[in-house]
């Protein structure tokens, strides 16, 4: 019996948990998932210190005429007082001195020789960064799972961080089974096509941080799947294609029930994509795609990539969506819940005007799809709904409804 979407979820979570943690620099750590939560050690700004080129004086200077009595750069270690009647030249980044009450900005004053006349309103501790304004030591400052990327590692490099623990990237091997089936380096025989699922889901597996073990195409015998099989199991996830339906040369779940295959699902009430099925073999999880291209790489957007977003850790492992509204009315047939791809502008969502499940154009020019329920016979222009992207990733901690009704 074909299990729902939310169910098939279910199943994926429960089975894909995060894998071995390794060191790395933090100049290697973009995009990878942090398996340590980290802690302040150093208030951000260490000091008080000056945000402006500028003058050091005290409240009470306000339209006073003072003498410059000493100029602090940045990285100067001395300790200095402010005088009575007397200013500071002072610039940023320099600590502010003992006394200082606020910085008046050097295009705010008039300078004649030695002597600053300042402006008759100063405001208390105007453009000073205090110590511990941005990040106050002992804060938390990146939880366990969070994907790191540029901004991280400079907040990493603030606390003079140069090492993080981080979760090892999934091991994905991949294979499509088929006698029809040629890789895009071969010559193509009579009615034989190109195996387009396989570099499509090595390129996006890659995307999606992964390491990719290519283990080529599979005959259409038992004995072929079950060696690929074997070959693959000492990855982390082995997705295929092709294989998983009823036919009479379909022997891949044949091959893999063989070598101790623990089926959690192996259909899904969704079209298109209704044979795809999931387990394990040992600690290894499995993904069982259709052939067809369009079905097999929008189900891989569904549950692929859930599994993946799982194993890598993520704290935000949970595909979200975006709400925005139709640009044209759509008709379609209800009865299953479908996956419709097309192209978000950041304003509207234009369906595919054509597609079906053995395609490839539409999903090329497609930048994201809509999983519409079972009793949905159409929209009309302007509708709400909600779509998933292909080309980025909207996640978030909490699992939500992708479903548009």
């Amino acid at each position: 019996m074909a299990v729902s979407v939310e169910e098939a979820f279910e199943h994926i979570y429960t089975l894909s948990s995060p894998l071995g943690t390794e060191i790395e620099p933090i100049e290697n750590s973009i995009h990878r998932i942090l398996a340590e939560e980290i802690i302040a050690i150093h208030s951000l700004p260490s000091f008080d210190n000056s945000a402006m080129d500028g003058y050091a004086v005290r409240i009470d200077d306000a339209g006073k005429t003072l003498l410059q009595s000493y100029t602090i750069f940045a990285g100067d270690k001395d300790d200095i007082r402010l005088i009575e009647d007397q200013c500071i030249r002072i610039m940023t980044g320099a600590k502010i001195p003992q006394g200082c009450e606020a910085i008046v900005p050097i295009e705010e004053v008039s300078i004649t020789g030695e002597y600053v006349s300042f402006p008759t309103s100063i405001r208390p501790s105007q453009h000073i960064r205090l110590k511990g304004e941005d990040i106050q030591s002992g804060m938390t400052l990146l939880e366990v799972g969070t994907q790191l990327h540029a901004h991280h590692i400079s907040l990493l490099a603030s606390q003079g961080i140069t090492h993080v623990k981080l979760y090892r990237r999934p091991r994905v091997a991949l294979f499509s089974s088929g006698n029809e089936l040629k890789m895009h380096y071969e010559a193509l025989g009579a009615n034989q096509l190109y195996n387009t699922n396989t570099p499509t889901f090595a390129a996006r597996t890659r995307e999606l941080g992964c390491d990719v073990i290519f283990t080529a195409t599979a005959e259409d015998t038992l004995t072929s799947i079950q060696a690929h099989i074997q070959t693959a199991l000492n990855a982390d996830f082995i997705i295929t294609s092709g294989g998983v339906s009823v036919g009479d040369a379909d022997f891949t779940k044949e091959a893999f029930n063989s070598l101790g295959f623990q089926v959690a699902f192996e259909s899904v009430d969704i079209k298109p994509g209704k044979p795809t099925t999931f387990g394990r073999i040992g600690n290894t999880i499995i993904l069982n795609l259709p052939g067809n291209p369009l079905a097999a790489a929008l189900c891989f957007e569904l549950f692929g990539q859930s599994a993946i977003f799982a194993l890598s850790g993520r704290r935000d492992k949970y595909l979200s969506t975006i709400s925005t509204h139709l640009s044209e009315p759509f008709k379609m047939k209800k009865g299953r819940r479908s996956l419709i791809p097309g192209w978000f502008d950041g304003a509207t969502f234009t369906p595919s005007p054509v597609f079906g499940p053995g395609m490839v154009l539409p999903l090329s020019r497609a930048n994201g799809f809509m999983m519409v329920d079972a009793s949905v016979e159409g929209f009309e222009k302007g509708s709400e709904v909600k779509i998933i992207p292909t080309r980025w990733n909207m996640n978030s901690q909490v699992q939500h409804s992708l479903i548009t009704l």
